[in-house]
């Protein structure tokens, strides 16, 4: 018999009544049911049914085990499923195949050695698309990674694969009307992404160059993993890049561009009826082999600058009425929607879609932050959301200095987990509806393998995976942390080369300016995890403090952490040093140009009190294009011992360390004197993650303090704090 949705939560707390415990209730039971996704409604008993191996994975059908089909089961909802767990069996009831499919993976999960723990479970996803991106262009991966993926998604309740087959590092997939896009577009001369792209002779070769890198799928592959994908209720979405990103196109047919050359841009000559004729056969052949009601077309980064000199461009742009070449690309993307109207499908693409004006029917994958998302919803379009401060998964997941080398960014799988998919603060209830789901995306650049890739995926995908499916408001770290740890094996087993989390310490700073003094938090990945630190900058040791609760500094401190384990230190201790120095919320102004783009905590940010992370994304570090000149009012005549500030590099994206930094005071504000000139002692050239601090000692009188840091390689600088003392 069917328990309707809205009067679980009561039955369920009668059930405490007969032996039935709520899963979080005991940390022996939260330890023991390690569910992910979590479900949305759940109890937990304390008994366990037996059962064989093939029940465990949720086939056949017994006595002991019931599979329903209800077509009206909770109103008809394709996805939702009821999964009880008794001492006389089990049973699961959904309205389609896609919510049983769901309860064997619940079934599936619960798995002891002792047995089945009693449940009763009422589960439906938050979100409807659950998204997991794979590039294959930068690095080709073969079709039986894509198997292992699949799996490893149907388990947790993903349930799209977004396929990224074309890019500049190469095109992934046969064509019977263009063959020369894999004869002569699939294979490059270097395997190193790097080297290749910025190197003089970045080239492509011919099929069959005895040592050509690269590789694409067949039509009867795309076939086997379509269906492979299908029987695990998972939808492939392929994306083609239109109109940017199509460097591999126009080398093999280079009468596409504007120039009429390979190796010339990378944009389509959207002024060429040619190019439209390329795109509907193209997708012709996609929509042949990918059944998806999504086709992705790219739309993100296209360079627009052929277009503005390019005579068949500007040409359309007159005859259309264009005032910009933004309306260039906006031409071709509702060229593409329609199309694929025409077809029976729907168009995706990234945020830059909007540009030049959206395509009526088009759902928007917001990646450049949330604004393109917001902005699109508030136009009544469908919108996945995919931040790159949150949802790149190629970025660093922990310390740079313990990690393969990578793009840049900081996504520890805690950031991942806090994010919210639905910008509550900037859209109506109404508006929020068009927020249809999330997805995190995987970029290949520096990842050339498997075993790499499956790395920097896992367990990260397990925090998206319930951030897509469970309610924000049964969603805590706390909780999920200990379930996520419990996974870690389950991972390993599934043959996956699992990040194995960090034995790093998270350190979180709370500024409290009325008691005037910081509150520093201590977090791990792992669990359970001892944290024992120090205060003074020393190595903590197994007799060192236990971090039972918030450290208080009312001065300052650099705080030292570790996990230990047995009596033995895990890794590598965690440092922050920590001030609440005397020039907090101080008024300060700036001489130079403030970046918009990167303010961190607004104007006063390098007077809060807060130190950076491990990434400019952080909201911490203030960036600036230009020299760094600002001038610091401490309000009254006062005794100057000591001041510094700290820059970091990462020189993948751009961001460098000044040339060097000058401390000036002064007495009146006009006329400053200097009190020395610290240089950068980081190479330019130096890719890893870097910190410099620069200090300035000494025994000054002064009101005004003033830094000046230069900026000498054409790019950002970065600054967290000045402290001064």
């Amino acid at each position: 018999m069917q328990l309707p949705k809205q009067s679980f939560k009561h039955v369920a707390l009668c059930m405490v009544a007969s032996a039935f415990l709520m899963g979080a209730c005991t940390p022996k039971q939260t330890m023991r049911v390690n569910l992910i996704p979590k479900p949305a409604e759940m109890v937990v008993g304390t008994g366990y049914f037996q059962a064989d191996t093939n029940l465990l994975m949720g086939e056949g059908q017994s006595g002991t085990i019931r599979y329903i089909l209800h077509e009206n089961f909770d109103g008809g909802n394709p996805e939702a499923y009821r999964l009880k767990v008794t001492s006389k069996g089990i049973e699961a009831e959904a309205a389609t195949d896609a919510g049983l499919f769901y309860a064997k993976q619940t079934l599936r999960q619960l798995g002891t050695p002792e047995g089945i723990p009693y449940v009763d479970i009422y589960d439906t996803p938050r979100f409807p698309y659950r998204g997991l991106h794979l590039d294959v262009s930068r690095h080709f991966f073969p079709k039986e990674e894509v198997f292992k993926l699949l799996d490893a998604m149907a388990y947790y309740k993903l349930n799209t694969l977004h396929f990224h087959l074309t890019d500049a590092g190469g095109w992934r997939f046969q064509s019977d009307k263009y063959p020369k896009l894999t004869t002569k577009g699939a294979f490059r001369t270097e395997s190193d992404w790097q080297k290749w792209w910025d190197g003089k002779d970045r080239q492509y070769l011919p099929e069959g160059t005895p040592g050509a890198y690269g590789g694409y799928y067949t039509k009867e592959d795309i076939r086997q993993m379509v269906a492979y994908a299908t029987e695990r209720h998972i939808n492939i979405i392929p994306e083609i890049e239109f109109p940017g990103h199509s460097d591999e196109v126009l080398f093999a047919y280079p009468e596409l561009s504007c120039s009429g050359k390979p190796y010339q841009n990378g944009d389509f000559c959207i002024g060429n009826p040619k190019s439209f004729a390329f795109m509907e056969d193209i997708l012709t052949e996609v929509t042949d082999l990918f059944p998806s009601e999504y086709i992705h077309i790219g739309g993100d980064e296209a360079g627009k600058g052929a277009w503005k000199k390019c005579p068949k461009c500007q040409a359309l742009m007159a005859r259309e009425g264009m005032k910009s070449v933004d309306e260039l690309q906006s031409y071709m993307i509702h060229r593409a929607e329609e199309f694929l109207i025409s077809k029976g499908r729907k168009l995706i693409g990234w945020d830059e879609i909007l540009e030049g004006g959206l395509a009526p029917e088009a759902t928007v994958m917001s990646w450049r932050g949330e604004n393109g998302g917001i902005k699109a919803a508030r136009m009544g379009h469908d919108v996945i959301m995919t931040p790159g401060g949150y949802m790149y998964f190629d970025f660093y997941q922990a310390d740079p200095k313990t990690q393969p080398y990578a793009i840049g960014g900081y996504t520890p799988v805690k950031h991942v987990y806090g994010y919210n998919p639905v910008p509550v603060d900037s859209l109506t209830a109404e508006e929020s509806k068009h927020i249809i789901g999330v997805q995190a995306n995987t970029w290949t650049e520096y990842i050339q393998t498997t075993d790499h890739l499956e790395y920097m995926m896992f367990p990260r995908a397990l925090a998206l995976a319930e951030i897509a499916w469970t309610p924000q408001d049964l969603r805590s770290w706390e909780d999920f942390k200990p379930r996520m740890n419990a996974n870690i094996p389950v991972l390993q087993k599934m043959g996956i080369n699992t990040f194995t989390l960090s034995d790093e310490i998270e350190t979180v700073m709370k500024v409290d300016t009325v008691k005037k003094l910081i509150e520093v938090v201590l977090d791990a990945e792992k669990y359970p995890a001892e944290i024992r630190y120090t205060t003074d900058g020393s190595v903590p040791t197994a007799s060192s403090t236990l971090y039972k609760g918030a450290i208080v500094v009312k001065d300052s401190a650099y705080i030292k952490a570790a996990i230990f384990r047995d009596g033995k230190l895990q890794g590598t201790p965690t440092e922050k040093k920590v001030d609440y120095h005397r020039s907090i919320n101080k008024p300060i102004h700036y001489n130079s140009k403030l970046y918009s783009g990167y303010m961190a905590g607004g104007m006063n940010a390098l007077l809060d009190g807060y130190r950076g992370g491990l990434t400019y994304l952080d909201g911490r570090w203030q960036g600036y294009l230009n020299d760094l000149d600002c001038v610091v009012d401490m309000e009254e005549e006062t005794d100057i011992h000591k001041v510094s500030i700290r820059f970091m590099q990462l020189i993948g994206p751009g961001v460098f360390q000044p040339g060097e930094v000058e401390l000036l005071t002064s007495e009146d504000g006009e006329n400053f004197i200097s009190r020395g000139v610290v240089p950068t002692t980081i190479s330019n050239t130096d890719k890893d993650l870097s910190f410099q601090e620069y200090t300035f000692s000494g025994d000054w009188k002064a009101r005004y303090i003033r830094l000046k840091a230069t900026e000498v390689n054409n790019g950002f600088i970065f600054a967290d704090e000045i402290v001064i003392w």
